[in-house]
């Protein structure tokens, strides 16, 4: 991505996104993703193995299709409290232009408070790379590994 095309496109769906919900941002200088936040009309208990629809207000164009956002979890929410999304890495293609869902899912013992506001998960971009396939028989090169199974690396 070059510097012209470093700019995302947001549509703001929902008014309360930069009054009372403050826009996706990146929340340090060193942060890899934007924090996307919960847009809601009023709080909601997602109760153990639950998984709730969240919208957030915003939707994105990702105009250079060398690229792609995808939306992750935040680790916090993941490890402390068993809140991660419900399809544990979402993918925005560069042609979509819908409102970004956040599919999160209480993988915890506790019912978990999602207030207004609350920051669910986290968009980055990363470079994307289309490819053609090509049917052979037999592979040109080998490697060590070849086809060993999966896990064949081990727990150390």
């Amino acid at each position: 991505m070059n510097n012209s095309n470093r700019i995302l496109q947001i549509k703001i769906l929902n008014p309360k996104i930069g009054t009372t919900i403050p826009f996706p941002r990146y929340e340090t200088n060193g942060s890899a993703g934007m924090d996307l936040r919960a847009c809601l009309d009023g709080n909601l208990t997602i109760y153990p193995g639950e998984t709730q629809l969240l919208p957030s207000g915003i939707a994105v164009h990702i105009v250079d299709p060398g690229y792609a956002g995808m939306v992750l979890p935040r680790s916090g929410l993941g490890h402390k409290h068993g809140i991660v999304l419900g399809n544990l890495v979402g993918l925005i293609d560069s042609d979509y232009q819908g409102e970004i869902m956040l599919s999160c899912w209480n993988r915890g013992k506790e019912p978990f408070l999602i207030e207004v506001g609350t920051r669910v998960a986290q968009l980055i971009l990363v470079a994307i790379t289309q490819v053609q396939l090509k049917v052979v028989t037999e592979f040109q090169q080998s490697t060590i590994r070849g086809d060993s199974g999966f896990g064949h690396t081990g727990r150390r």
